[in-house]
């Protein structure tokens, strides 16, 4: 993976802003030029000729108009430089959200989460430094030591060649420097990386750990990993300000080289005052720009290393779906979903979570899946939301593929109701409507008359505009269950896939979703993960799994009296509920 290929085709995504900064930044290096010109003529005219006030304004009056138009240019290219990173990193910011989107739960669960959201937050941000300083800096320094060496070789070769003959010092250091700064800011990179990551992990399992006396010890990890990222940030650091100490030098000395010099030469009269002023005014900018430009590659090659995660994540991304001209996930809830031969293995993993599973989903019906931990039941919810794709065998729906139909097109047709839902630091009511943002009131009070939801709203503070807090933080387990199912009553998908939410919930409230769960299943295709023995027997069909092979099929009545596995499955169903 190259990056900065990658980069630099990011770059010319919005390479428009990017040009305007350099032109304009182009602009204010000619302005520097003729406001050094001026200056050394306002100041001669002033002290070496004697000249009245009357004859200095000429003089003065470009220097400022030079000095205006110098701050103006300087003001647009770095407006523009950012401008142009802005829009690299919303759509930048974009791509990542849509591919993790695309990618789903079974990707986000694989990473660090606290990781995941280091590169997609500050590895973001962290670019910005690369393309509105870094990039730019490069054209100037380029650009602004020529137009200088241009201004001065006319009239003063000797201090023109003293400058050309240093300048190749700097990019020189640069490079021997730059090795080692780039290796260190990746590996500092990694480091904060894997420490939010971890230190996220903890916080989220903050209860689990004071419930088994460990917090103590893992407060202690963390202290560890702050100090192993505090001793590379200081490596960093360091090889920072040598680098500047080097290009400091450089650019220190090459300016005294200049200043003796002409020193010498105004002394013997070789050269002018006006000219000599000219050209020390001048011998600092050539080398700032050079200087800048190792500053702002440190500052950059943490974006650097920041994009190769989010290039590696980027590069995860599934093709996309084939167009087939049919609403296909409009008729989900009206056909079959066949499973024919299907494997599948999880990214990592030893074996394949389920193999050559063969079943049918009707229309119109309810299918149970049942099984022990680890037998497949999640895997085949996974396979059906395309969070995961099949390594052996398809899965069609009324006889065509079910990767023939957009993604986006899919999961319109379905509403998911897992066991623990995601819920957002936002109010509830926009908890609810995230299924369907555009629906209307009568539509959002059914649903919370359906799931029970209407009391509970009416006795908060603000009614459905109180904040919930993260993840629900406000909320009850039953309410959080209730808000996930209002949600499928408001996208009223024809398809509709329930990981059981009634199985962590006492009796009263276990009746009281059952009763929401009915009426929401009523006339749709429902495949639902089976944890309570009534919803087992409630089902038309039942589909038994055991280490990832399917081992009965059939109703509960068929099953029953066939004996077997399925009896010794209801009877772990019941144990796991009580």
């Amino acid at each position: 993976m190259n990056i900065d290929r990658r980069l630099f085709q990011l770059l010319q995504e919005e390479r428009a802003p990017f040009i305007l900064s350099v032109v304009a930044g182009s602009v204010s290096s000619v302005m520097l030029i003729g406001q050094a010109f001026w200056l050394s003529t306002l100041i001669d005219d002033a002290f070496m000729q004697k000249k009245v006030l009357g004859d200095l304004l000429y003089p003065f009056g470009f220097f400022a108009l030079f000095s205006a138009l110098r701050m103006l240019s300087g003001w647009t290219s770095q407006g523009e430089a950012n401008r142009g990173t802005l829009a690299i990193r919303e759509k930048l910011f974009g791509r990542l959200t849509g591919t993790i989107g695309t990618l789903g739960p079974v990707y986000t669960r694989s990473v660090q989460s606290g990781r995941l959201s280091t590169t997609l937050l500050q590895g973001v941000e962290a670019l910005d430094a690369y393309f509105s300083s870094y990039i730019p800096q490069i054209f100037f320094a380029l650009f602004t030591p020529l137009l200088i060496l241009a201004a001065i070789f006319p009239g003063d070769w000797l201090s023109g060649l003293i400058l050309l003959l240093s300048a190749p010092l700097i990019p020189l250091f640069m490079i021997l420097i730059g090795k080692s700064a780039s290796a260190m800011t990746e590996k500092q990179w990694k480091t904060m990386s894997r420490m939010s990551g971890y230190f996220l992990d903890v916080l989220q399992g903050l209860p689990t750990l004071k419930l088994f006396a460990e917090s103590e010890r893992q407060r202690d990890t963390i202290e560890n990993a702050g100090e192993t990222f505090r001793q590379a940030t200081m490596r960093v650091l360091k090889i920072a300000f040598l680098s500047s100490l080097t290009l400091e030098l450089v650019g220190t000395i090459g300016t005294a080289i200049i200043a003796v010099s002409i020193g010498l030469r105004l002394l013997d009269g070789q050269l002018t005052f006006q000219h000599a002023l000219f050209v020390l005014v001048l011998t600092p900018d050539f080398f700032l720009p050079l200087r800048q430009l190792g500053t702002k590659f440190h500052a950059g090659m943490e974006g650097v290393s920041a994009s190769k995660e989010i290039f590696a994540i980027l590069d995860q991304a599934p093709a996309p779906f084939r167009e087939t001209g049919s609403d296909c996930g409009a008729a989900a809830g009206k056909d079959t979903v066949v499973f024919s031969g299907v494997t599948c293995t999880y990214p990592g993993a030893a074996r394949p979570a389920i193999i050559g599973v063969s079943a049918s989903i009707p229309a119109a019906k309810t299918t149970a899946v049942i099984g022990p931990s680890g037998a497949g039941k999640s895997t085949l919810v996974n396979l059906l939301l395309r969070f995961q794709n099949p390594d052996e065998g398809s899965i069609t729906i009324d006889g065509r593929p079910i990767h023939d139909i957009p993604l986006a097109r899919w999961h319109e047709a379905i509403s998911w109701v897992p066991q623990h839902p995601t819920l957002f630091n936002a109010t509830l009511k926009e908890n609810i409507l995230l299924a369907r943002p555009g629906a209307s009131r009568e539509e959002l009070q059914n649903a919370l008359e359906q799931t029970g939801l209407s009391e509970f709203s009416a006795s908060l503070p603000d009614g459905l505009d109180t904040m919930i807090g993260e993840q629900g933080a406000r909320l009850s387990g039953g309410e959080a269950q209730r808000v996930a199912l209002a949600r499928a009553f408001i996208k009223n998908a024809p398809f509709l896939v329930l990981d059981e939410p009634t199985s962590h919930t006492d009796p009263e409230l276990e009746a009281a979703l059952r009763a929401s769960m009915t009426a929401l299943m009523k006339g749709r295709t429902t495949l639902i993960i089976a944890h309570r023995l009534e919803t087992i027997r409630s089902a038309d069909q039942i589909i038994v799994l055991n280490e990832g092979k399917l081992v009965r099929c059939g109703t509960h009545t068929e099953l029953l009296a066939a004996g077997g596995f399925y009896r010794d499955a209801l009877q772990l169903q019941q144990e796991k509920a009580a």
